[in-house]
């Protein structure tokens, strides 16, 4: 079979079985036989299995000091400078029009787009736009060009444009090749009558989770916009899968709520390393490859025993779901709901459930064994969150209520925040480029290490809201002191 020879996995269900069973078997070994040297792992009094922290990388030499001279010379931009500017040079703004696919018959249609990207990533909404446009744009000019001529697939093609651009320069590289990504969900606020809308647990708010996926070299790839009540892991590999740009990663790091043993077993058929950074990971049960193998060091991690006869009985099952997957027949996070909806009764559920086991329980051993890999981990994990934050700064209309009801409106204002974002943090990379380019290298350290400390998430140098202009010149109308007449009747 063509799949299984391009990933290397063996077209007969026994032999697969095999060699999953001798991988799982390696990686318990190597555990063991690292338990003494690592330091990673130790066991308290009552057995519990306790990892060490890992201690932060010392700053390199000089990194600090370029980093300051970076910062100082960005020059000042707007929002709007960066939609303008990398419009210039990516032209993104080509997929929109209208449906029918003619040429868009609306005056300065480039201005009216750019703005329009502006006012509903920035959450100001067309109204608020139109106020602040001086006159050049009405309420209805922006909502018509959101309505009529950009919808999200639109947006997913400027996004990737702008990815693609990003992938060119060669400062990204040192925060990361692009072949690991990070996927994670942030809150934003939505009505509290809309469907979508549920109360956080974690967060303690009313409405609905963006769903990003974001590249270890900082530029995000896909979101989606799902409800809060939905287990995230639902939809990590529906992020990779539906990514069509340059950048294309095949390891995917997530927190707790990004793994289950299914999600497990589906990203490894579809060749995705899944790495999450797991909370409460030694609540977890471990399986061993056989019931009568035991570990000198590490025996006491392992609770149960892989059932090689279901996963060797429902390969082939399982590979006709993955080739429908591949074929775009079938997303990943519907047959991920419907696994979870059917349980009890699903068998399908059962064989990647079982599959799952093996690939967590592999995952699991590296991650206490390598600190390498737990530091990995942590970083690109971490680089998400620092998204997040850096979509909320631009997210500052309507004070970050989504003020929508309909579903697919609510997630192209995702998809425009992600424009948005994207097109700041690519021009913030030809920014920094272009100092970097200009520095002393004898007064400045300038090394991979140092370069891997810089990040294009800084704002400092961004006017969020534009210029204020102070106007002493224009003479008010002096005010009425005059008594208002009232009718008596």
């Amino acid at each position: 079979m063509d799949y299984c020879s391009e990933l290397g996995f063996d077209p007969d269900p026994t032999h697969f079985a095999q060699n999953l069973k001798q991988s799982l078997t390696d990686a318990a070994e190597e555990a063991d036989r690292a338990f003494p040297e690592s330091g990673q792992l130790s066991f308290k009094e009552e057995g519990h299995p306790v990892l060490t922290k890992i201690r932060k990388r010392p700053t390199p030499k000089g990194a600090i000091a370029l980093k300051r001279a970076v910062k100082k010379k960005m020059p000042s931009r707007t929002v709007l400078d960066a939609l303008a500017f990398i419009e210039q040079w990516v032209n993104y703004t080509r997929h929109f029009g209208p449906a029918s696919g003619t040429d868009a018959k609306i005056q300065d249609k480039l201005s009216r787009y750019l703005m329009t990207v502006f006012g509903y990533g920035c959450n100001l909404g067309p109204a608020q736009t139109a106020r602040h446009s001086h006159g050049r744009f009405t309420t209805r000019m922006l909502a018509f060009a959101n309505r009529q001529h950009i919808n999200n697939s639109k947006l997913e093609a400027a996004i990737q444009d702008v990815v693609n651009y990003y992938a060119r320069f060669d400062l990204p590289r040192y925060w990361g090749i692009g072949k690991t990504a990070a996927a994670d969900g942030t809150v934003f606020n939505t009505y509290l009558n809309n469907l979508m809308a549920e109360r956080h647990i974690r967060y303690g708010e009313y409405g609905g989770v963006a769903y990003h996926h974001v590249s270890d070299n900082y530029i995000a790839l896909f979101s989606h916009f799902i409800s809060v009540g939905i287990w995230e892991a639902v939809y990590i590999i529906d992020g990779l899968l539906e990514n069509t740009s340059e950048i294309q990663p095949d390891t995917l790091h997530a927190d707790t709520q990004g793994q289950s043993l299914p999600v497990f077993g589906l990203a490894h058929l579809l060749g995705i390393d899944l790495m999450p950074r797991i909370r409460n990971w030694k609540d977890m049960t471990l399986f061993r490859p056989d019931k009568n193998v035991t570990y000198e060091h590490i025996d006491s991690l392992f609770t149960g025993t892989i059932n090689w006869k279901r996963i060797e009985s429902g390969y082939q099952n399982m590979l006709q779901v993955v080739l429908s997957i591949r074929a775009g027949k079938l997303r990943p996070s519907m047959i991920l709901r419907k696994l979870g909806n059917y349980s009890r009764k699903n068998q399908l559920y059962k064989d990647f459930r079982e599959l799952g086991r093996v690939i967590r329980t592999i995952f699991l051993l590296r991650y206490t064994s390598d600190k390498d890999l737990r530091r990995k981990v942590t970083a690109t994990t971490n680089k998400i969150e620092s998204f997040h934050n850096f979509i909320a700064w631009l997210f500052f209309g309507g004070q970050g209520l989504i003020n929508e009801n309909d579903p697919v409106e609510m997630e192209k204002r995702i998809k425009y925040n992600d424009l948005v974002a994207n097109t700041l943090i690519l021009l913030n990379v030809i920014d920094m480029t272009r100092i970097i380019l200009e520095l002393d290298p004898d007064e400045f350290v300038i090394t991979p290490a140092t370069l891997a400390t810089l990040s294009p998430y800084g704002t400092e140098h961004i006017q969020r809201f534009g210029g204020f202009v102070l106007d002493l010149d224009t003479i008010p109308q002096l005010p009425s002191f005059d008594p208002i007449p009232v009718s008596l009747d």
